[in-house]
């Protein structure tokens, strides 16, 4: 498809953040002195010094990951950027260098027990979670799985002997998927529970795939081999197949049933311009597209038919608002980069073109991703 109008727009209308990333990954026009100039530009952006402020000596920043804002009437987080995961997410999102020393510290910190067990001390729910970083790594709930997957999005993922491992966990949650024709065939019911209460569940050690073993593959290249990229396309088309709208799923982690972090347990829904059910939306759809494997994955190839017509008029991308279920999970209520949000990389929507531009790069990256063909081996 022809984007040259997208392109136009966005080089026209957005802000240091998409014109640095459309220009080095898409465009790929991009010299030293101009990729020098937009990152100055980036890091003068509110959200990026604002990051700044929760750096701590030892390199690691903010308190935690993905961790409690409150406790017990105390206020842990002055915004949600003060959490080291939405702060990961910011600087992997503003694609800022791996060498830079914000980066390279705050993955020294991560691999760092010492440090870790520090940061990991301040309340004692933490303590505990620490202690137990490891349990239920196999389908991506865990202390852990969260740790290596900000590395691997801040592109350390390829470089460590912990995180290779963690792409090899996160594919076997993915050939597990294979094996099953129903989520009945993995869970379990407790014995003597209410029925209100009684989820179905899995235990920890079972292999399973969520956001995060998803992201780990999407952000990692040592795993690829032709023979690796059919399995996951194999699998996301069998989700699609097998799982159902109602599924729910609970992880007995410890002797606790915790709810998963979106686990794979639903049908993946390709992108719509009408239906708007969840403000994690277009992230899930970006990543299996990053994993390379669009020709063979149904849900990509109906995403990519909606958006090459939704942008042949203008070449600008437009949602539905009206309906109220759209309303409630517009992205326009994104402003930090939690788990729990899409991405945005605009600064601020006080422009009136600058939330047409966060969804326009969008979809533009998407499409740049779904006609790129990877060569893994």
């Amino acid at each position: 498809m022809n984007l040259s109008k997208s392109i136009d727009f966005l080089l026209e209308n957005s802000g240091p953040v998409i014109q640095y990333r459309l220009r080095k990954e898409i465009l790929n026009d991009i010299s030293t002195v101009e990729e020098e100039n937009l990152l100055e530009q980036i890091y003068q952006t509110p959200h990026f010094k604002l990051l700044q402020t929760y750096i701590k000596p030892n390199g690691y920043i903010g308190s935690g990951m993905h961790s409690w804002d409150n406790w017990r009437g105390v206020k842990l987080h002055e915004t949600p950027l003060q959490d080291g995961e939405t702060a990961a997410r910011l600087l992997s999102y503003y694609k800022i260098p791996k060498s830079h020393p914000i980066v390279s510290n705050y993955i020294a910190a991560m691999r760092n027990e010492d440090i870790l067990r520090q940061e990991f001390s301040y309340i004692s729910p933490e303590i505990t979670r620490f202690e137990q970083r490891f349990h239920g790594l196999n389908n991506g709930n865990s202390l852990m799985a969260l740790l290596y997957t900000m590395q691997a999005m801040l592109g350390y993922g390829d470089d460590y002997e912990d995180v290779l491992e963690f792409q090899q966990i996160s594919l076997k949650g993915f050939r597990r998927i294979l094996e099953i024709s129903t989520l009945d065939e993995i869970t379990q019911y407790q014995e003597n529970a209410k029925r209100n209460y009684n989820y179905p569940y899995i235990e920890a050690e079972e292999y399973f795939p969520d956001s995060y073993t998803l992201a780990m593959l999407a952000y990692t290249y040592n795993w690829r081999t032709n023979e690796n990229m059919k399995m996951l396309a194999d699998s996301i088309n069998h989700i699609n197949a097998i799982m159902k709208p109602e599924n729910n799923m609970h992880i007995r982690i410890n002797g606790k049933f915790v709810a998963p972090c979106f686990a794979l347990i639903r049908p993946i829904r390709p992108f719509q311009l009408t239906i708007i059910d969840s403000i994690l939306y277009r992230r899930p759809l970006t990543e299996i597209a990053m994993l390379g494997v669009s020709k063979q994955v149904g849900i990509l190839k109906e995403s990519v038919a909606t958006l090459e017509e939704a942008l042949s008029s203008d070449g600008i991308l437009r949602l539905n608002f009206e309906q109220p279920h759209n309303r409630r999970y517009s992205p326009k209520k994104i402003e930090y980069p939690t788990a729990y949000v899409d991405t945005r990389l605009e600064p601020d929507y006080q422009s009136k073109n600058a939330f047409l531009c966060d969804l326009t790069f969008w979809a533009v990256q998407f499409l740049h991703l779904c006609n790129t063909v990877p060569n893994p081996d």
